[in-house]
């Protein structure tokens, strides 16, 4: 029971800091140049994908 739990704290954490990882290289990174910027979102959009499948397969379990 508290690893179902902890599981889904993770993955919703992961989710979470995702999100802000693509909000914050989106609206606050100026400085760096234009490539970069789309390398950290593909990385917080992998992030995302991620917790949205590890939720799909926990479902799919329940």
């Amino acid at each position: 029971m508290w690893q179902r739990g902890l599981n889904w704290t993770a993955i919703v954490m992961v989710g979470i800091f995702g999100l802000m990882w693509v909000g914050i290289v989106i609206y606050a990174d100026q400085g760096s140049p234009f490539w970069m910027r789309v390398v950290q979102v593909i990385f917080g959009l992998l992030l995302l994908a991620w917790a949205v499948g590890k939720a799909a397969r926990m479902l799919s379990r329940a």
